[in-house]
């Protein structure tokens, strides 16, 4: 098949999951003996990242405009026509490249762009956040996951005590764009990384459609086999070593762990933190010491080595997380992992090797209790699970490929 591959995250020098979930999935294409091209942003040329561009086909710069945010900051409220403009312009440029191939696979940030793509296009997107319905992408407000489906709740993501200009504004802007979002959905075939996010949009847009289908997100085993193989045993077998990876924000937990561990640390266990972002430098001057290591940004590779010499994994996670790479890194490596059990977390328990593997907890209270009383095996790790490789998830997403659009959904 000749297949375009489209994502706006593409390329940035220090590059997120998606779009290396992206890259992957080409050169995935690529070995299974299709012609792969990748249309991605304008802003950066390839070069910037190096040899991991290097995918096997062409790449077309051209996506701009994503970045505009339309000083809704400072306006304190959604501008209704701003994902309609990035949309319709995301449509023009795929519009000029869409002829030439077979299939055009979006993932990126614009899902209401398949509603400005005529029902003929060919046109798959992959979705991989909350972004559907909510405008933040993340449902999480106020430190709390957020459950609500009335727009009027939306506008205190832009600021804390909406004015009525503000609050009806961003109503509409949120209206519009779920509209705009539905109606694309219902007109070509759209992939969630997770159950959890299939349902999450149809609690907010209605059950009364199957809005996609459902295919999880996948690693390079190599990789994985790999990090095994040269993983180094500890100095000191009696210590544990507790290893967790995500952008330090509210959000992802990180804070919300270590001050339920702080006093709670048992001489024997040191915790590793791979990762940046806004509250990074405050964690640090509260958090770091002898036994609490941030590492800062890591590489993939580094990463990956980190968690595979490291005794448990920890996925602190207090938003709803869509998927969740490093708590499937961490089953794949044999490591015990230690997450709260909400968003797409409990579906990745088939990628355990072991029983209670995936070990699951209602709160962090309860979460921090298992994880200093616990006694990890000293046995050796199994082989990765290959229902995550990304030869058994290319088999399901060629399938969508060639389905017709009122097909390709999931009862």
């Amino acid at each position: 098949m000749r297949i375009l591959l489209v994502s706006e995250d593409i390329p940035y020098p220090q590059m997120g999951g998606l779009a290396k979930h992206v890259l992957r999935l080409a050169r995935a294409l690529v070995d299974d003996g299709h012609q792969v091209d990748l249309l991605g942003g304008k802003k950066y040329s390839m070069e910037i990242i190096g040899e991991e561009g290097n995918f096997g086909g062409r790449f077309f710069g051209e996506l701009d405009g994503h970045e505009t945010q339309w000083k809704e900051g400072k306006l304190g409220m959604y501008v209704p026509m701003r994902r309609t403009w990035s949309a319709r312009r995301f449509a023009k440029v795929i519009l000029r490249h869409a002829g030439n191939y077979d299939v055009v696979h979006y993932h990126g940030h614009i899902p209401n762009v398949a509603c400005y793509l005529p029902a003929h296009i060919n046109f798959v997107q992959t979705r991989h956040d909350q972004g559907s319905d909510c405008l933040a992408d993340i449902r999480f407000r106020n430190g709390e996951i957020c459950t609500e489906k009335d727009p009027v709740h939306c506008a205190s993501c832009k600021t804390p005590r909406p004015n009525v200009v503000q609050k009806t504004v961003s109503v509409m802007a949120v209206n519009r764009y779920r509209s705009e979002v539905a109606r694309g959905f219902q007109r070509h075939k759209t992939i969630f990384v997770s159950e959890m996010l299939r349902k999450n949009f149809g609690r907010t847009m209605g059950y009364d459609s199957n809005w996609g289908t459902v295919i999880h997100n996948f690693v390079n085993t190599d990789s994985i086999e790999k990090a095994i193989s040269q993983a180094k045993a500890p100095t000191d077998p009696t210590r544990i070593r507790v290893f967790m990876a995500g952008k330090l924000y509210r959000a992802k937990g990180v804070e919300a762990f270590l001050r339920e561990i702080s006093g709670k640390l048992p001489p024997h266990m040191e915790i590793l933190i791979a990762g940046d972002g806004p509250d990074g430098e405050r964690l640090r001057k509260e958090f770091a010491s002898d036994k609490i290591e941030f590492m800062g940004w890591c590489s993939p590779e580094k990463t990956l080595e980190t968690a595979a010499a490291s005794s448990v994994v920890v996925m602190p996670s207090l938003c709803e997380e869509a998927f969740g790479y490093a708590t499937l890194e961490g089953l794949l490596l044999g490591k015990p992992t230690f997450a709260l059990a909400h968003g797409a977390t409990p579906e990745l328990t088939v990628y355990s090797s072991y029983p209670d593997q995936l070990r699951l907890h209602p709160d962090m209270t309860s979460l921090v209790s298992d994880l200093i009383t616990f006694t990890p095996s000293a046995s050796t790790p199994p082989p990765p699970n290959n229902l995550a490789s990304v030869e058994y998830a290319v088999k399901k997403i060629l399938n969508v490929y060639t389905m017709p659009a009122d097909q390709a959904v999931q009862a």
